[in-house]
């Protein structure tokens, strides 16, 4: 068993890796509607954080060899369910054939009371 830890930025993350490649297959930690390069939140709303999150999570896959296509399992944390149809429009929108299988939850509050949604991946390289 190989495990790299996948980390493009090369930033310092004392608590978490930002994703690990295991053989053939990369978890990512969770990604937030943040701009990892700046630090800069995307937005206030569902869609522009969702759209960020899916872009960060396409960023490290890239980073370990492997790509959105490659995704086979997604977990979705989400601050309001009344967010859900906007935050799938935005989300179904990476994944136009085969989409992964996933989950969605409701959860009380993320890391950042500013942050509204989350979202981790599985996927292959």
């Amino acid at each position: 068993m190989t495990r790299e830890i996948v980390n493009p930025l090369n930033k310092p993350t004392p608590v978490l890796s930002p994703a690990v490649k295991i053989d053939n297959l990369v978890y990512t930690a969770g990604q937030v509607g943040v701009n990892p390069e700046t630090g800069e939140l995307a937005g206030a709303g569902i869609q522009e954080q969702t759209k960020q999150v899916m872009e960060n999570i396409k960023f490290l896959l890239e980073a370990a060899g492997s790509s959105m296509e490659k995704i086979i399992k997604c977990l979705v944390f989400i601050t309001d369910m009344k967010n859900f149809q906007a935050m799938n429009e935005v989300y179904k929108s990476y994944f136009e054939n085969d989409p992964p299988a996933r989950s969605c939850v409701e959860v009380t509050a993320l890391a950042n009371p500013e942050l509204i949604v989350e979202i981790e991946a599985i996927a292959i390289v």
